[in-house]
């Protein structure tokens, strides 16, 4: 290795850990556990299958100046070692592995079918963002999924534009988002917490600033947070109709573009460009003003405003709860 790949290998580590806490092998959810559990048993298959053969090689490196093996003598004995731990011990364990995975392990990850879960969402990936939809309700939200915990949610997962893949380590496996294909996912919660995912499929500039968030929360809250989110927007504002609704839709005013998110309740939601920024005051300004410099490539302009009209279009986007 040259000296430049050594120094680089501790910066390789310190960085490998910044794309917050997305842990397989910490499941919150049957789905994500059932995923976890196959892996441990796999890695545990693997690590003594490899010191079994680590341990032959040894045995036949100490013994090599002898003319027989161990309980026998000449073919017959290799005979037997290399039928036995070379072929019916990993056909046997790769039979019973594969009955697992396939016949339990893939079932409690499988997609549930239409209709079949108390609560159907539907996300569709953009470029770099995440729409949120929930089935009979009005509520529309960007970049975070609510659900109630300890309960089956169907996920219907499309793109409005190129290939993304929607992951949430924690909770269930990664499922594509094809243009035109609308597939499915099964999340569920065992207890209340926020969850991180990301897009796990290269998806352009912006490919690794496309995150969401998924907040499990008791099935009470869920229900009042639900029905806040379906609220249409307290009030209108002139500055924001002027400047940002070719864009952006705020339910209850004049504002009803797709381009980029529903910003009826922005300033209720943690972060700002999915996941880019945590959504405060400061972060806001900056976003507004300057959202090439945040993240280029991303579809919203930089505004020519005067100082007024940029004040007021932050208290308004701030007051949208």
């Amino acid at each position: 290795m040259t000296r430049l790949t050594w120094l680089g290998l501790p910066l390789v580590f310190a960085v490998a850990g910044c794309g917050g806490n997305q842990n397989t092998l910490d499941p919150a959810g049957h789905p994500e556990r059932s995923i976890t559990n196959l892996f441990w048993v796999m890695f545990a298959v693997s690590i003594v299958g490899f010191g079994l053969i680590v341990f032959l090689l040894f045995l036949g490196w100490v013994r090599r100046d002898r003319p027989d093996l161990p309980g026998g003598r000449g073919d017959a004995a290799a005979m037997r070692i290399v039928l036995g731990f070379g072929v019916a011990v990993p056909v046997v364990l790769l039979v019973a592995l594969f009955i697992w995975s396939d016949f339990f392990v893939m079932r409690s990850t499988a997609a549930p079918a239409p209709g079949s879960t108390p609560l159907t969402i539907h996300v569709i990936g953009h470029q770099w963002w995440w729409e949120v939809r929930y089935d009979n309700s009005t509520a529309v939200t960007a970049n975070e999924i609510h659900i109630p915990v300890d309960t089956r949610v169907g996920v219907v997962l499309t793109t409005a534009d190129v290939i993304h893949s929607f992951w949430v380590p924690e909770l269930n496996r990664k499922v594509d988002m094809i243009p035109g294909v609308d597939n499915r996912l099964l999340l569920i919660a065992d207890h209340a917490g926020t969850y991180r995912g990301q897009c796990a499929e290269f998806c352009g500039l912006q490919h690794a600033n496309m995150a969401v968030e998924v907040v499990a929360q008791p099935k009470a809250v869920f229900a009042a947070w639900l029905a806040h989110n379906a609220r249409p927007a307290a009030r209108r504002s002139t500055v924001f109709a002027d400047n940002c609704s070719g864009c952006h839709q705020i339910r209850g005013t004049s504002a009803h573009a797709d381009v980029g998110p529903d910003l009826t309740h922005f300033a209720s939601r943690r972060s700002i460009a999915a996941l880019t920024l945590p959504n405060t005051p400061q972060n806001l300004r900056e976003w507004l003003r300057d959202p090439q410099h945040v993240k280029p490539g991303n579809l919203m302009p930089n505004l020519e405003l005067g100082n007024a009209d940029w004040r007021a279009l932050q208290r308004y986007v701030e007051s949208l709860r």
